[in-house]
């Protein structure tokens, strides 16, 4: 199972305050302690909502909400997505993750990510072989091994 752990924007975020030498170096080192787990997919940290947009879809209409956007608490700041067992498992690793902000308070959401098996009989044998060639393609343009390749499947 794969899980997306979305850690929540705050004022100093949204600021684009960079964190401490201190919580990069902490991160790194829990980052590289999933990777030789086999647990961390990816991770990455991301600018404030004052560099970034929104788009809204009305019908066939297209709304570009430039940002930043106000609510803070609703804003993410970075991510990692991992793939493991189950939620406990998810859980029990980010609970060993130092806190994503300088000040201790953050707050991380974490959610599973579908799987080709969880949308049923409307992900038809043609819409799963299109997935397939697109993670291929992803997968190769990126120089994944054929074993991390199997991951992303």
């Amino acid at each position: 199972m794969r899980f997306m752990v979305m850690v929540r924007a705050t004022k100093a975020s949204e600021a684009g305050e960079m964190p401490s030498e201190e919580l990069l170096k902490a991160m790194g080192n829990f980052n590289e302690e999933m990777c030789r787990a086999g647990v961390m997919l990816a991770g990455e940290g991301l600018h404030p909502s004052s560099a970034g947009a929104r788009l809204r879809f009305v019908g066939d209409r297209r709304e570009v909400i430039d940002g930043p956007f106000a609510d803070t608490r609703e804003l993410i700041a970075g991510f990692w997505l991992l793939q493991v067992r189950s939620l406990d498992e998810a859980i029990e690793w980010m609970k060993r993750a130092p806190s994503p902000t300088d000040d201790g308070d953050s707050v991380c959401e974490i959610r599973r990510v579908y799987d080709a098996d969880d949308f049923g009989a409307e992900f038809t044998p043609e819409a799963r072989a299109q997935e397939e060639r697109l993670r291929a393609e992803l997968a190769s343009r990126h120089s994944l091994s054929p074993n991390q390749r199997k991951e992303f499947t």
